[in-house]
């Protein structure tokens, strides 16, 4: 059962990422617009639960993944899933560290910047397709940093092809 729980999806519908990703946007706006500091901390929650287990345990995911993303009339895309959780976990370093900074310790500046880089990553990902993290990803793999074993996907494009 912990197993299955603390598990992540591959592959990820690259919709939902996309939609998860406007989310970040708009709570992190609204956390710099508003002044919530409260509010990075949710963030910060929702990538963690995101790298622990995918949509499961992150509200965020749960309503992109089962209400939002069934009720568009767009296809499913299938993209790699390592790729997107060390995104994830990109966010989660950043959000964690920005929460830790504002919250904990009363460095607003510091925190609101952190926050701030999120919303470029996350408006990249959401409006453009660009996935900052999927970036970094690749170029470990290229440096033999993350072994070809992690993704096998990743590692040879054609895996990826399409059945003609």
């Amino acid at each position: 059962m912990w197993r299955n729980l603390f598990s992540f999806p591959n592959p990820v519908n690259e919709v939902s990422a996309r939609l998860v990703a406007g989310g970040v946007v708009i709570m992190a706006a609204a956390t710099l617009i508003f002044d919530l500091r409260w509010l990075a901390v949710v963030i910060a929650y929702g990538f963690l639960a995101r790298v622990a287990s995918g949509p499961t345990l992150s509200p965020l995911g749960q309503l992109v993944t089962r209400v939002v993303t069934p009720r568009l009339p767009v296809a499913a895309r299938p993209v790699a899933g390592p790729p997107k959780r060390f995104a994830q976990g990109m966010g989660a370093v950043l959000t964690t560290t920005a929460a830790v900074l504002w919250v904990g310790f009363g460095f607003a500046t510091a925190g609101k910047v952190l926050l701030g880089l999120v919303i470029v990553a996350a408006v990249l990902e959401s409006v453009f397709a660009f996935c900052i993290g999927c970036k970094v990803f690749a170029l470990l793999m290229r440096a033999n940093l993350i072994p070809d074993s992690v993704c096998a996907e990743c590692a040879d494009i054609t895996l990826r092809q399409k059945p003609a």
